[in-house]
């Protein structure tokens, strides 16, 4: 995983999205602009952390490194690099992937 200079903020988290292998059916390749958007991804980097009504900093639930699974439409695509990368908040991730 390549080092990034890009640091979220508050409770957002910096995921790369992991492609999906491509699907054959029947010996018929089916092009990308067909295949679902990737719901599985690799958390990049995270912000500083979400706020309490009192202003105490409430830790992630994720860290640098999982493997998570993300809202199908969820976040916002940026390119970095030439690497497609998502911005999201952490409420965003539906789960992490235990190994």
């Amino acid at each position: 995983m390549a080092k990034v200079n890009v640091k979220p903020i508050g409770d957002r988290v910096l995921v790369q999205p992991v492609e999906e292998k491509e699907v054959k059916k029947g010996g018929i390749i089916i092009p990308d602009s067909a295949k679902e958007k990737p719901t599985e991804g690799k958390i990049v980097a995270i912000g500083t952390g979400k706020l309490d009504e009192s202003g105490k900093r409430l830790p992630f639930e994720v860290k640098v490194g999982d493997t998570v699974l993300i809202s199908k439409y969820g976040g916002t695509e940026v390119k970095i690099e030439d690497i497609s990368y998502l911005i999201m908040r952490e409420d965003d991730i539906l789960g992490i992937v235990q190994s």
